[in-house]
C-alpha cells in the first residue's frame, strides 16, 4: 500500500517494487494499492482477493515514517472494508522506516546502493517531511545511522513540514567543514516534493547527480519481504 501521487512516475515505481517482491516470493499474490490519487484503494484490493478465494492477506505500508497515514488512514480503510463485507484475515505490518528506534539494515543498504559515486565529504538526506515530530525524528535517526555507516556527516532535510530544507541542511554541513555534499533520496518515488527538495539542496551547492528514490532498490523489495515474513507463514496464502 503506497500513499499515492498525481505523478504517474510514482505508481510506476510502486508497480516495479511489487514485481520485485513477487520475484522474491514466487507464488505470492502481490497487488498494489494507494491511499490517495491513484487507484485502486486498499479496501477494493482486499475485497477482490477475497472474491478470488484467498483466506488472508498481509498489508505492507510503503511508508518511511509512521505518521498519520500509517497510524490512522490505513487502519481506517481496513475497518471500512470489514464494514463492507470483508472477511479476509488481514495482517498489517510495520512501515519500512525505523520501528522502536531501530533503522532496518536493509533500508540502510538501499540508501548506500542508491548513493551516486561522487567524491563527497558530507551527505544531505532529503525527505518528504511531515508535521509529526516523532515521525521527523525517525528520519533524523535514519540520517544519523546512514552517516555512521558511511563514516561521513549526514543531515536530514525536508521538502515540507520542517524549516530544515535542503538548502538549510547543506549550509549546516558546510558550517561543519564539508565542501562536497552529496544528495541521498529518502523517498520511495519521484514527484513534486522530491524535485523541490533536490532544487533546494542544489541551490546551496550540493553535488549532482542525485541519488534516485529507493522504490526500485532490490534491498527495499527484500525489506518488504522481511516485513511479510514477520507474519506467520501459515496465515498467508501463497495461492488462491
Amino acid at each position: 500500500m503506497a500513499h499515492g501521487s498525481s505523478d504517474p512516475r510514482a505508481a510506476a515505481s510502486t508497480r516495479a517494487l511489487a514485481r520485485a517482491v513477487a520475484a522474491q516470493r514466487p507464488g505470492l499474490d502481490v497487488r498494489t494499492s494507494y491511499l490517495d490519487h491513484a487507484g485502486p484503494r486498499p479496501d477494493r484490493v482486499l475485497l477482490d482477493m477475497q472474491r478470488l478465494g484467498h483466506r488472508s492477506a498481509v498489508v505492507v505500508p510503503l511508508l518511511l515514517t509512521s505518521a498519520f497515514h500509517g497510524r490512522v488512514d490505513l487502519p481506517g480503510v481496513i475497518d471500512t472494508a470489514y464494514d463492507n463485507g470483508l472477511q479476509l484475515r488481514v495482517h498489517l505490518t510495520d512501515v519500512l522506516g525505523p520501528v522502536g528506534g531501530v533503522v532496518p539494515p536493509l533500508l540502510l543498504a538501499a540508501l548506500r546502493r542508491q548513493l551516486p559515486s561522487v567524491d563527497a565529504d558530507g551527505i544531505v538526506m532529503i525527505a518528504a517531511g511531515t508535521r509529526d515530530d516523532l515521525a521527523r525524528h525517525t528520519v533524523d535517526l535514519t540520517a544519523a545511522e546512514f552517516g555512521r555507516s558511511l563514516g561521513l556527516p549526514c543531515r536530514a532535510a525536508f521538502a515540507s513540514g520542517s524549516p530544515v530544507t535542503g538548502a538549510v541542511a547543506v549550509s549546516a554541513l558546510r558550517d561543519q567543514g564539508c565542501s562536497r555534499v552529496a544528495i541521498s533520496s529518502y523517498f520511495l518515488a519521484t514527484g513534486k516534493l522530491h524535485e523541490s527538495a533536490i532544487t533546494s539542496a542544489v541551490s546551496a551547492g550540493a553535488l549532482e547527480p542525485v541519488a534516485p528514490p529507493l522504490g526500485r532498490a532490490l534491498d527495499l523489495a527484500r525489506l518488504v519481504v522481511a516485513r511479510v515474513g514477520r507474519v506467520s507463514p501459515a496465515t498467508v496464502d501463497l495461492a488462491a
